[in-house]
């Protein structure tokens, strides 16, 4: 645990919402088991394995000793703990109990610049995925790269969730974004984000099934900018090993002539070769053009079980 304890002492004051410490990764011999976010101002300590009491009292006194070197003054220590054992993680639950201060409910966290609403007392995602910090900022930089182009930048966000990535493509200059999820909590929390950015106009919200819903999702393009970002696995909604294709088998239809993709994958058992696979079977005209690099922090013992993106490209001239 003392990698832990070290990076909780040499922490700076956290301003964005952010990973401190990635055990998950496999870098930290003994601490496999442990991460720490910081949703500020709250931080979330999470295990993947049952934790001893007395390990949460160490890990508690650590952020105390440092919170009183580092916050401003008068602020208290709000952190939670969640538990993600594998029989939890089976079943599709956590236990989560907050173990100083409190959460503000609006929970409001910002990245860049942009806000976002989020919620860390309940369920495993919290509203905003932080090893894909790196994805919202290669979108944030393509859309300001392509904000004049002649007809304006449009996207499509597939599995939306809570639309940052929408948020961040408007910020940075994009005419319209189609965001499309079949929840509809995710997607009204998608519809404040927004609102807390300012932004007003540009955005339009699906709660639909996707597979069910092409031909409307048809019917705003072709998009100059595809995001693909399934979960790995959600029982009766996507399996990754069977559903992706079928995603892939659609991009060269939505794409614009030289439009992007950005394809996702955060399942540890598939690596960056199974989409290139698939790509290359089912969509030979797109061309790959880079990995995206995850966060540092989130650095891995092996990257191919850590969070994919990948960045492919339609051809010029006439559709795919």
């Amino acid at each position: 645990m003392q990698a832990l304890l070290d990076a909780i002492a040499a922490m700076p004051l956290p301003t964005d919402a952010q990973r401190i410490f990635h055990g998950r990764g496999g870098l930290h011999a003994g601490c496999e088991q442990w991460s720490l976010d910081v949703y500020p101002p709250v931080f979330v300590l999470t295990s993947f394995a049952p934790a001893a009491e007395e390990d949460l009292a160490t890990i508690g006194a650590a952020l105390q000793a440092r919170w009183a070197q580092i916050a401003p003054a008068g602020e208290p220590l709000n952190w939670v703990f969640q538990h993600r054992g594998e029989a939890l993680r089976i079943e599709g639950r956590s236990e989560t109990r907050l173990m100083a201060g409190a959460v503000p409910d609006p929970h409001v966290v910002t990245e860049r610049g942009a806000r976002y609403r989020v919620h860390v007392l309940r369920g495993q995602n919290h509203g905003l995925f932080l090893d894909m910090a790196e994805g919202r900022r290669w979108v944030r930089d393509f859309a300001q790269a392509h904000s004049q182009d002649r007809y304006g930048l449009k996207v499509l966000n597939l599995f939306a969730y809570t639309c940052a990535f929408s948020v961040v493509a408007l910020q940075a200059g994009a005419k319209h974004v189609t965001n499309v999820d079949m929840s509809h909590g995710a997607m009204g929390i998608g519809q404040q984000n927004h609102q807390l950015n300012g932004i007003t106009t540009g955005a339009s919200f699906l709660a639909h099934d996707i597979f069910s819903s092409w031909g409307k999702i048809n019917r705003s393009g072709p998009y100059g900018l595809v995001i693909m970002d399934p979960p790995s696995y959600q029982k009766g909604s996507f399996v990754a090993t069977k559903d992706y294709a079928r995603l892939i088998r659609r991009l060269p239809d939505l794409l614009a002539p030289g439009g992007f993709a950005l394809l996702c994958l955060n399942a540890p058992e598939l690596g960056a070769t199974f989409l290139q696979e698939q790509l290359r079977e089912l969509a030979p005209g797109l061309e790959l053009v880079e990995r995206v690099a995850n966060p540092a922090v989130f650095a891995d013992t092996d990257p191919e079980r850590a969070l994919k993106v990948l960045v492919v490209r339609a051809p010029d001239g006439v559709a795919p």
